[in-house]
């Protein structure tokens, strides 16, 4: 075998490179590992051991989990990505657990090495000022060209940030689930689980006004569909994605979001005007209520940019 390593000197000192050829060997033939694969893997245990080298190590059973938690530590100030360094720490583990099975070490100190836990990205969202415009836009284009498929996409830009509903649930709302009397919605969402959500009047009076319509769009085809595309059969998400995308496009500064980022707007937005998170658990369908704690996270940091922006001593 060739070992993936771009230079001899990246094979590191020489009380490493018996173990390291041997661990990459075994890693080929008993794992079979692609050349790619292993090139990673030598590259990891190369910044290792020239680490370990610095700190004085002449061998791999000196090695201790303080010495392996500073070498990533020192990659996480050097700004290495939170993915890399996950995968780094499981080369190390394998390392020193090959090292240990094998007999060349008594103990295996990677044991008890954790990786950096992965990041939980923010969810982008609309602040209240461009939903409203969004909004606003879309209904002043019906003023203009009263036809069936504005007046729908009025309604369908309306009931999702209204209800928060994922497009596959929007789409597939039938007319049965409205129940007109009290404003509500019978979603079904994710495991064929039903949940009740109340829509606001303006989602509403969009909705109403669609449905007066709805008949000069729909076909057979379309079935008991609220909503609908134009030749007449139940909407497609893909055509929600797009109308979103196109409604939002008009909002000069606002991002570039999709069907769930009207979701997130909705959820975000009912916890800065002060509801528990409990209660837009249920109005999301989340089965768990760490999935609705990321809007918690969302609120803090728009409350941190406004302090920041705004308070004189920030």
């Amino acid at each position: 075998m060739n070992e993936p390593s771009s230079s001899d000197d990246a094979a590191g000192p020489g009380w490493a490179r018996a173990a390291r050829a041997d661990w990459l060997r075994s890693l080929e033939l008993d794992q079979h590992l692609s050349a790619h694969s292993l090139r990673a893997y030598a590259g990891d245990l190369d910044g290792l051991v020239q680490h370990l080298d610095r700190l004085g190590r002449t061998g791999f059973e000196q090695v201790g989990l303080p010495d392996l938690r500073s070498w990533l530590a020192n990659q996480q100030t050097r700004g290495m990505q939170r993915s890399t360094l996950q995968r780094r720490a499981a080369a190390v583990r394998g390392f020193f657990g090959w090292l240990h099975r094998t007999g060349r070490i008594p103990h295996d100190p990677a044991q008890a090495l954790r990786s950096p836990r992965r990041g939980r990205r923010l969810p982008p969202t609309l602040d209240q000022r461009d939903a409203e415009r969004m909004l606003s836009r879309a209904i002043e284009a019906v003023g203009v060209d009263d036809t069936p498929v504005a007046r729908r996409d009025v309604a369908l830009l309306e009931m999702l940030y209204a209800s928060g509903t994922r497009v596959s649930e929007l789409c597939g709302l039938d007319l049965d689930q409205l129940d007109a009397d009290r404003h509500l919605v019978r979603v079904l969402g994710k495991g064929d689980k039903e949940r009740v959500v109340p829509v606001g009047r303006p989602a509403w009076t969009a909705l109403q006004a669609w449905l007066d319509v709805r008949g000069r769009l729909a076909t057979p085809a379309a079935g008991a569909a609220v909503f609908v595309g134009e030749r007449g059969a139940r909407i497609d998400p893909r055509v929600v994605r797009r109308i979103v995308h196109r409604a939002l496009a008009g909002v000069e500064g606002a991002p570039d979001l999709g069907p769930h980022g009207l979701r997130h707007a909705m959820a975000t937005h009912l916890l800065e005007g002060g509801a528990d998170l409990r209660s837009v658990q249920e109005l999301l369908g989340h089965s768990s209520l760490a999935t609705t704690q990321i809007y918690t996270h969302v609120t803090t940091e728009r409350l941190r940019a406004a302090f920041e922006q705004a308070h004189p001593r920030a």
